[in-house]
């Protein structure tokens, strides 16, 4: 059965890790790798996963390389959850060509930040997602990520966007609960509309003030984590929110913390994911991995949280 057959959940709901990309060289797949992670991750009960994202690299992989992870991971995933792909480009054709290789492969959804560089108004936006959304085979949930794109789907431009048929969800990742409330707000009669929380340091909150999920880096590194804290949250156990989320946080101060460049979280999730065996931890230029020095520091990090290490 094709993965694609799956129905994707209205709305949907859950931990949907943004997966790293593990890569070899600028432009080869660690395959092994990449296998091992998936099933890494899986195995800790996710809701989904979510590709080429930011925390994947997307914008310095190679098209090729793109549609090659998607057959990867759509291939060994094989409809277990959804797959949810990144198609935010520059280019209005890319993104078609990308969201095309997607259903192509068995993917169930996409995703879609503004297109940045050239700063588009709000209405131009609401019309760029008009005229796209006839092009995509799948559904999109839009991606809010101002501190890289340069823009933001304001909140009544949100609630506009999720009148356009196959809109079904947005991933915000602005870090401004404010506008999470009111988003929450204006989506209160859309049920059926996903609102995912980014940053995982928010995914508690997000969850008690009633979000739907989290798109959660760390579970990358310990996916049942995050699931079981998402748990807690639903069902409003907040002893155990307290405990679980101070683990979170405790990782976040970790393993993001090491390092004196923006690129240090994705520098420490992927170093640490090399420390545990699971991928090689190299980066896409013009970043860097870990020399030795940050390595054996997030090695020790890693051992005091208690996260399992194989190598």
């Amino acid at each position: 059965m094709e993965s694609n057959s799956n129905v994707l959940p209205r709305p949907l709901r859950g931990i949907i890790p943004p997966m790293v990309t593990p890569l070899l060289d600028r432009d080869t797949l660690d395959v092994a790798g990449l296998e091992r992670l998936i099933e890494h991750i899986l195995a800790g009960g996710v809701n989904g996963l979510f590709i080429l994202g930011t925390t994947g690299e997307a914008p310095s992989l190679s098209q090729r390389l793109r549609c090659e992870l998607i057959e990867h991971v759509c291939a060994q995933v094989k409809g277990r959850v959804p797959v949810l792909v990144g198609i935010t480009d520059t280019c209005f054709v890319e993104s078609v060509n990308i969201a095309c290789k997607a259903k192509d492969a068995g993917a169930q959804a996409v995703v879609l930040a503004p297109p940045y560089y050239f700063p588009a108004g709000q209405g131009e936006l609401l019309e760029y997602l008009a005229h796209l959304m006839p092009e995509l085979p799948l559904p999109l949930f839009l991606y809010n990520m101002p501190s890289y794109t340069k823009l933001v789907f304001e909140p009544e431009t949100v609630r506009a966007a999720a009148d356009i048929t196959g809109i079904v969800g947005i991933k915000e990742s602005s870090g401004d609960m404010f506008y999470f409330r009111q988003l929450l707000s204006l989506l209160k009669k859309r049920p059926d509309f996903s609102l995912l929380i980014g940053q995982e340091e928010l995914l508690a909150e997000a969850i008690l003030l009633g979000g739907h999920g989290g798109v959660c880096g760390g579970a990358n590194l310990v996916p049942h984590l995050y699931v079981d804290l998402y748990n807690a949250a639903r069902s409003k156990d907040l002893s155990t929110v307290e405990a679980l989320h101070k683990k979170v946080m405790q990782i976040i101060t970790a393993i993001y913390g090491v390092g004196k460049y923006e690129s240090s979280y994705l520098k420490g999730l992927k170093c640490a994911l090399w420390c545990m065996g699971i991928c090689s931890d190299f980066l896409a230029e013009p970043f860097h991995r870990f020399r030795s020095n940050e390595r054996n520091v997030i090695r020790r990090h890693i051992e005091e949280l208690g996260i399992s290490q194989k190598q």
